[in-house]
């Protein structure tokens, strides 16, 4: 099971919007060297919406030879058509992704039989573990708990991303935590609550800026220090809430640029951050010389 600090990974591009694998490199080892615990590429946070199959396959190719074994890599892998998901599943297991996350159907949703059904087809025929992601407000459906406690119980699938922002739902998923099936903070800004019901880290946005800080949070709650962890996660709050002033993944790619972190331009429909947001954030980012949390 992967624990800790997992960053969702933004994609670099250049300016004429194509993959900056230099960039890329260069974030890997980034996180290498601040003790990030594991790699999610080809998520939300990479843009994986407007990726070609050629660019997933590359990017993951790339991150996986680059990583070579030092930390699991995970790679996005759902979409709303479960024959899809499974041919992707497999495409990218092969290429070495460790996991994969894979979201519940969007725009067409389904019936709690319909979701069982659409998870456990995918389970069955992953060579890899599948971790479940559960964020309504991007698919307008949750997995409903008895559906999840079905799915909890499957081989294959090892845990839940969880991006509800609903504590009470986040408390019976709680209840359903077993060593092979864990949970994941979806939210930046919940990571410490998460964690308080048995959660075994955070797939997060934040870190692409901060590795080790968010790192730090999770093992140091791990290792009894709640007051560092509370410090660590109340601090961060209002540099959280402005990476998510807009779409995600419009302002960490902003931040990302203000520090001189590999990040270039955004596909459309995405554009870039308003100015008035950049101004707020660049106010909260972690700028050379500036005290640290």
């Amino acid at each position: 099971m992967i624990k800790g600090s997992i960053v969702a990974l933004i994609t670099p591009m250049n300016a004429l919007g194509e993959i900056d694998y230099q960039g890329l490199e260069k974030l890997i080892e980034f996180h290498l060297s601040e003790g990030t615990d594991g790699l999610l590429v080809l998520g939300t946070t990479g843009e994986s919406s407007t990726l070609t199959p050629e660019e997933e396959e590359e990017i993951l190719r790339f991150t996986v030879a680059k990583v070579n074994k030092r930390i699991p890599v995970i790679a996005g892998a759902g979409t709303n058509d479960t024959k899809k998901t499974i041919e992707r599943v497999q495409r990218l297991a092969a290429i070495g992704a460790d996991q994969l996350l894979v979201i519940t159907p969007y725009y067409n949703k389904t019936s709690d039989a319909g979701l069982l059904a659409h998870f456990t087809a995918i389970a069955d025929q992953s060579p890899r573990p599948i971790i479940l992601y559960n964020v309504p407000s991007r698919t307008g459906m949750t997995i409903p708990i008895p559906v999840l406690e079905k799915l909890a119980t499957h081989p294959q699938i090892s845990g839940i991303k969880e991006a509800s922002g609903d504590l009470a739902y986040v408390m019976a998923v709680g209840r359903l935590l077993t060593d092979s099936f864990v949970l994941y903070s979806g939210n930046d800004d919940a990571i410490l609550p998460i964690l308080s019901v048995g959660g075994s880290g955070v797939i997060s946005v934040w870190a692409n800026i901060q590795p080790r800080l968010v790192h730090e949070l999770v093992a140091t709650f791990e290792q009894g220090n709640l007051r560092r962890a509370q410090q660590i996660q109340l601090t961060a709050l209002p540099l959280i809430h402005a990476l998510f002033s807009e779409t995600n993944p419009i302002p960490i790619k902003a931040a990302m640029e203000m520090m001189a972190l590999p990040s270039g331009v955004l596909r459309l429909p995405l554009v870039p951050l308003s100015e008035d947001k950049r101004g707020v954030l660049q106010e909260l980012l972690p700028m050379k010389g500036r005290e640290q949390v």
